[in-house]
């Protein structure tokens, strides 16, 4: 690949229509040109026989495992809230009712 010109830096400024000044368009350049010279490398090794991954380090499901066991009795909890109606607990109406 040849390497990235600052006509190639203007150019894409332009597409994404950002104004860039002279010492920007040369950081640019030079900054690009590395990122671009390390794709190539990275580019150029042999993955043939490289599976593909969605991560590089192999990961393990780390929750408790969701066995059933028994819950509050209902009554029980409804007797604690501050207050309770029909089986429910009873909370300050936040919407207005119209």
């Amino acid at each position: 690949m040849p390497p990235l010109t600052r006509a190639d830096v203007e150019h894409v400024a332009r597409l994404a229509r950002l104004a860039l000044d002279d010492e920007e368009i040369e950081q640019f350049t030079r900054e690009l040109g590395v990122i671009l010279e390390h794709a190539d490398q990275v580019a150029a090794l042999d993955t043939h026989d490289v599976p593909p991954t969605a991560h590089p380090l192999p990961l393990a499901n780390v929750l408790r495992r969701d066995t059933p066991h028994a819950s509050l009795d209902r009554d029980e909890v409804l007797a604690a809230a501050p207050d309770a109606e029909d089986g429910q607990f009873r909370v300050p109406r936040i919407l207005d009712a119209s």
